[in-house]
């Protein structure tokens, strides 16, 4: 347990969110800021995106009108500074504010004339697990035409999850913003926040990269321990590790 402190206190003294995006997401509840892929290196990333996807095993693959692909620690390089990315790691020491680890990983794929998704959280306020930090990072650039996510500012610092009417995936709240951006961009936002991609209208697929932190001594989604191959463990530093739950 030193050992696992050490490298939260690490984290949390090296770590930093611009004072702005801070400010934005623990009043807003969800802030876009530039990710960890430089411009030039988006076709690289996404290039690795559709290779990781085509590979998968069937066992990790859910279609429906979004394709899902579990688990992204493991499917190459160019996705390793993703999850220990410093801001991200920032978010979670100022909203989980004590020892956190990744819960998991996906690729979401909405496909072209995919319906918009019911505005939901991903955990609920005081429940197991709570509080939670996700991430999405857009593969592709996110505009109102191909099914950006939407949010209701401010809705994680009530205690309340949206109602069966509020939830119905047609309805469009009056509070409701868009989370926008080029590719590359990473949206950090509360888990308790109201939020749900919109319709795809447009004739592009919207790739992305989403995952969740949970408190130290919450349940995981994957065990990274057990999917963890030696290659990928060879060069995933100490900070990685302990983000895994595998040091």
């Amino acid at each position: 347990m030193a050992l696992v402190d050490a490298h939260y206190r690490a984290i949390a003294a090296s770590s930093h969110l611009p004072p702005d995006a801070a400010r934005q997401l623990l009043e807003v509840g969800f802030v876009v800021i530039r990710g960890p892929i430089v411009l030039r290196d988006v076709p690289r990333l996404q290039d690795a995106y559709d290779r990781a996807v085509a590979a998968a095993d069937a066992t990790d693959v859910r279609i429906s009108s979004s394709t899902r692909v579990t688990d992204f620690v493991t499917r190459g390089p160019e996705f390793d500074s993703i999850y220990v990315y410093p801001p991200l790691l920032a978010a979670c020491c100022l909203i989980i504010g004590g020892p956190f680890k990744l819960s998991g990983t996906r690729a979401r794929t909405l496909e072209p004339g995919a319906a918009s998704e019911s505005l939901h959280v991903d955990v609920k306020h005081q429940a197991d697990g709570w509080p939670i930090v996700g991430f999405i990072m857009m593969i592709d650039a996110f505009d109102a035409e191909n099914g950006a996510t939407r949010f209701v500012p401010g809705s994680h610092l009530q205690p309340g999850e949206p109602s069966p009417a509020i939830a119905d995936r047609n309805y469009v709240h009056e509070r409701q913003a868009l989370a926008c951006g080029p590719a590359g961009s990473i949206i950090i936002y509360n888990g308790s926040a109201w939020h749900g991609h919109t319709a795809n209208r447009s004739d592009r697929r919207r790739r992305s990269l989403q995952g969740h932190f949970i408190p130290r001594l919450a349940k995981a989604s994957v065990d990274h321990h057990s999917r963890m191959r030696p290659e990928v463990l060879a060069r995933v530093g100490d900070i990685a590790k302990y983000v895994l739950a595998i040091e």
